[in-house]
């Protein structure tokens, strides 16, 4: 569950009372959309609100001591609200999280003395004070909303996808699994630019992860299990049981590593090491990882990796890393996305099947390949997203948009869908231009507002938002 701290704004020489009303509506429609909220009571101060330098440090140590429980903060401003003192209680909380500011709107037959808010006015100076303090913070779409309005709601869950973006991303903890593959230098990215924004990388080697998987036996009861997993999870019709038993094994010692050292996600050396030597293709495996929102990347792509675990935690949704493949025809706004694939089952529109890695297939035989998924996505709104790391100028920099999956078919093999971007010439100019990879992250949510705050506001990251 999401949780707010929860700022109520007063002004002494406002009618307090509003201050009263609008701390038990605020608190209210967080409980009835299923956020927690953690705010001051009557008892702390009057009506839980915040005015003195005395009721700022109350509220600073009572989200202080629920730190843990804390993904952002909420100041809601029932009238003017004390500025100053709002800003106070974020400075010395000290929490590092995001931060939402909400206003109630006037109404016009209550305008006198005696009942008027000056919200409107009020919101302007809390923000003029937060920025005078250095604490970056996220508006509604309106100046003034009622809290229990639609409107509101849709602020509240755009925020509350920032918070979890901001602070997934600042603690993550992704496995790399292999090298890069030696060709593939377009996937390298900075170790230390990560680190540097709270992003960690634990690396193993593939000769660790193949005698780990030889060494478990066929009957043992993980990799029974985890073969029934996969058997249940996609039809294997045609595939030998030796290459899904492989699978099983590999399986298990990838949750084994992800368990060992916590991690949200992985990259992993996907060919063509992998099926000379251990003889199947990583893609099932890597698929239920990221329908399970544990989002796994091909070719080590870290940083592809970043966006694909981005944007699960906005939408709570899985995520798929494709290629920007092939022009469609002649028109210049659509494409072919494309993988081999790993694609999560759950972006297919019908269920997807297991076949063998025919782009490889006739290198290292048909036998040693067995594990893609084949199918086309489903059509859907989407998200699409690349981050990548720009060692030149030492920073992180992104691009994302939201497009839409046609229903137009392609005669081609692993997992596909035609997208169709708006002004798509341009955006295929900006990343040949600015040097991105030709990887992208999609995720059928539309998340691109709420990653587009996270990226620049909060995680200080270059992003370019195509049609905003």
């Amino acid at each position: 569950m999401t949780t707010f701290g929860v700022i109520v704004g007063n002004r002494g020489f406002f009618p307090a009372e509003l201050a009263e009303s609008g701390r038990k509506t605020i608190l209210k429609v967080l409980e009835d959309q299923g956020y927690g909220a953690v705010c001051l009571t009557p008892e702390d101060t009057q009506y839980g609100s915040v005015v003195t330098y005395e009721d700022s440090k109350k509220c600073a140590a009572l989200f202080k001591a629920h730190a843990d429980d804390i993904d952002g903060i909420l100041v809601t401003l029932p009238n003017f609200g004390e500025e100053r003192g709002i800003a106070d209680a974020i400075r010395l909380a000290d929490l590092n999280v995001p931060v939402l500011i909400q206003a109630f709107p006037d109404e016009l037959d209550k305008m006198s003395v005696a009942t008027r808010r000056d919200s409107f006015c009020g919101k302007m100076s809390a923000c003029n004070n937060l920025t005078q303090y250095g604490i970056p913070y996220s508006l509604t779409r309106l100046l003034t909303v009622d809290p229990e309005s639609d409107s509101f709601r849709e602020d509240l869950e755009r925020f509350a996808a920032i918070c979890r973006v901001v602070n997934g991303l600042r603690h993550a903890r992704f496995g790399q699994i292999g090298a890069r593959p030696a060709a593939f230098i377009t996937v390298r990215y900075s170790e230390k630019l990560l680190e540097n924004a709270g992003i960690s990388v634990e690396s193993v080697d593939l000769s660790e992860i193949f005698g780990m998987a030889n060494r478990l036996g066929d009957d043992d009861a993980a990799v029974q299990e985890k073969l029934a997993a996969i058997q249940g999870y996609l039809s294997t019709e045609g595939v030998p049981s030796e290459a899904l038993v492989k699978m099983a094994k590999m399986a298990v010692v990838f949750d084994r590593f992800i368990e060992d050292h916590e991690l949200d996600g992985t990259a992993v050396q996907c060919w063509t090491a992998m099926e000379e030597y251990y003889g199947v293709v990583p893609c099932t495996v890597m698929s239920m990882l990221s329908d399970q929102l544990k989002p796994s990347a091909c070719e080590t792509d870290i940083t592809g990796l970043i966006g694909m675990y981005a944007m699960a935690l906005a939408s709570g949704r899985p995520s798929a890393l494709l290629d920007w493949n092939n022009n469609f025809g002649d028109d210049p706004n659509k494409a072919v996305v494309f993988h081999c694939s790993n694609l999560p089952q759950s972006i297919f529109g019908r269920k997807a099947t297991m076949d063998y890695q025919a782009i490889i297939a006739g290198d290292v035989g048909v036998e040693n390949t067995y594990g893609t998924l084949a199918g086309r996505i489903e059509p859907t709104p989407l998200t699409y997203c690349r981050v990548s790391t720009d060692d030149e100028y030492g920073t992180i920099r992104a691009y994302l948009g939201e497009a839409v999956i046609t229903d137009e078919e392609v005669d081609t093999f692993g997992g596909y869908g035609v997208i169709q971007v708006p002004e798509f010439q341009n955006l295929l100019a900006y990343i040949c231009e600015n040097g991105f990879e030709h990887h992208v992250a999609v995720n059928p949510g539309l998340v691109a507002d709420a990653l587009e705050e996270a990226f620049d506001k909060y995680l200080g990251w270059e992003v370019y938002h195509h049609g905003a």
